[in-house]
C-alpha cells in the first residue's frame, strides 16, 4: 500500500512539476515526492519538519485549516505565513473519498503557478489516493458492530455481553471521558471510519424512527425534522468534561458530509460506558429538538435543552385532547399563535411585536384558542398544559 501511496504522490510532481506531499486527516505525513532542486527556498521549514518528523505544528494546522481545506473539493491555494514558519506559498489538494476529506497533497506554488488542466488531472490522481486510504481504513479494525450491539440492546445480560465486547474492543479507550452524539438522518450507505472524524473513538449507522404514534408536528416545524432511515452515532473523547469542542467539531464534520436538513445532538460527557445506553437516549432527544426548535440547532447538546430534556422523556402518546383539534392544519395560526404568546411568558405586547400584529388580533386569536381548547389561558396550569403539548407535538 506505502509503494502505491509514492506512486501516486510521483504522479502527482511529475504532472505539477514540483514536489508533492502525501499527508493524512491529522497531518501526518504519508508519502513525499523526490527533492532535486539546487534552490534551498524549495524546503522551507514546514515541509522538511513534515518529512522528519512526519508531522505538522498546531500553529501550521491552524493557518492551513483556516483556509477551509476540510471542506474544499478542489485545489486551495494557501499564502505563506512567516510567524507559523510557512514562508512559501502552497497548493492544497483535498484528498477525498464519497463526500469525506482523508488526507492532503501539499506542493509549493511559485509564479506562474501550473495550469487549470493540471490542477485538474492532478485532483483525478487525487480521487484515487482518497479510493487507497478509504480501502485501507476498512481493512482496519471496525468497531462499528460492537458499538451498534451496545446501542440496542436492552438492559441485561445481552446489554452486559455488548458492553463487555465494547471494553475489549476499544481497550484503554474505553474508561475515558466521552460524549455521545447522535446525528440523523444520515443517508450514506456506508458509515465512515473513526479515523476520519478527528476525536472519534468508534461510530456506526443504526435505524433512525419516529416515535411510534407521535402526532405530525404542527405548522412551521421544520420540514427537515428526521422521521425514518438511519441515524449515525458517534463516541467521542474528550479531555475535559466542560469543553465539548471535539465533539462539536466532530458533529459539524459529519453534518457536512450529511447534507442539508442533518441535525445533531451531544449527549452529556460521561466517563466510561456503563450508562452507553442512557448517553444515547439523550443524544437522539436533543438531535430530535434541534430539529424541531432551528434556534437550539443544528448541533444541539443534552444540558441545553432545557424542558425539552422532560419532553422527550416522556412515552410516545396521542395529543392531549384539549388541544387535538388545535393542532389541526387548519389553525395553523392559531396554534403558532398561542405557542408565541407561551414562549414569551403571556407577555400580549411581545407576542405581538414577535408575530407582526395588532394587539387586538392577538386577543381576538387567544379568545379562539380558548374556545377551540376550554382551556383557561389566564390559569398556569391551562397555560402549562397547552404550551407541553404544543412543543410534544413538535417533536
Amino acid at each position: 500500500m506505502k509503494g502505491d501511496y509514492q506512486e501516486l504522490v510521483d504522479e502527482i510532481s511529475a504532472l505539477l512539476g514540483a514536489p508533492a506531499t502525501l499527508e493524512n486527516r491529522d497531518f501526518g505525513l504519508i508519502a513525499f515526492g523526490a527533492h532535486d532542486s539546487d534552490d534551498d527556498t524549495a524546503m522551507d521549514p514546514v515541509r522538511t519538519r513534515s518529512i522528519l518528523t512526519r508531522k505538522s505544528t498546531p500553529a501550521v494546522r491552524a493557518w492551513f485549516e483556516g483556509f477551509g481545506i476540510t471542506r474544499a473539493t478542489g485545489p486551495v491555494r494557501i499564502p505563506a505565513a512567516p510567524d507559523a514558519g510557512v514562508f512559501r506559498d502552497r497548493i492544497c489538494l483535498p484528498v477525498r473519498h464519497r463526500g469525506v476529506v482523508l488526507g492532503y497533497v501539499w506542493l509549493l506554488d511559485a509564479e506562474p503557478g501550473p495550469t487549470h488542466d493540471r490542477l485538474t488531472a492532478a485532483m483525478e490522481v487525487a480521487t484515487r489516493i482518497g479510493g487507497l486510504l478509504a480501502d485501507e481504513e476498512r481493512a482496519g479494525a471496525d468497531l462499528s458492530r460492537e458499538l451498534r450491539a451496545a446501542l440496542t440492546a436492552e438492559r441485561g445480560w445481552q446489554y452486559d455481553m455488548a458492553l463487555t465486547a465494547l471494553r475489549s474492543a476499544l481497550g484503554a479507550d474505553a474508561e475515558g471521558l466521552h460524549a455521545l452524539v447522535c446525528l440523523a438522518p444520515w443517508s450514506d450507505e456506508d458509515s465512515p471510519s473513526s479515523r476520519t472524524v478527528p476525536g472519534a473513538a468508534v461510530l456506526c449507522a443504526l435505524p433512525w424512527r419516529a416515535p411510534a404514534g407521535a402526532a405530525a408536528p404542527p405548522p412551521g416545524a421544520g420540514a427537515g425534522t428526521p422521521a425514518g432511515g438511519r441515524a449515525l452515532a458517534v463516541l467521542v473523547r474528550l479531555r475535559a468534561a466542560d469543553n465539548f469542542a471535539p465533539a462539536v467539531a466532530a458533529a459539524e464534520r459529519l453534518r457536512g458530509a450529511a447534507g442539508e436538513g442533518a441535525v445533531t445532538g451531544i449527549a452529556a460527557p460521561r466517563r466510561g460506558l456503563a450508562d452507553l445506553d442512557v448517553s444515547w437516549r439523550e443524544a437522539t432527544a436533543a438531535a430530535r429538538t434541534a430539529s424541531a426548535q432551528p434556534h437550539l440547532g443544528p448541533v444541539a447538546e443534552w444540558a441545553a435543552l432545557g424542558p425539552y430534556r422532560l419532553l422527550t422523556a416522556l412515552p410516545p402518546a396521542e395529543p392531549d385532547p384539549a388541544v387535538r383539534a388545535l393542532l389541526a392544519p387548519a389553525h395553523h395560526e392559531l396554534a403558532r399563535t398561542a405557542e408565541v404568546f407561551l414562549d414569551n411568558a403571556g407577555q400580549a405586547g411581545r407576542t405581538a411585536t414577535a408575530l407582526g400584529i395588532h394587539r387586538q388580533t392577538l386577543y381576538y386569536r387567544l379568545s379562539r384558542v380558548e374556545q377551540l381548547t376550554g382551556l383557561d389561558l389566564d390559569a398556569g396550569e391551562d397555560r402549562l398544559l397547552l404550551h407541553m403539548a404544543l412543543k410534544a407535538a413538535r417533536l
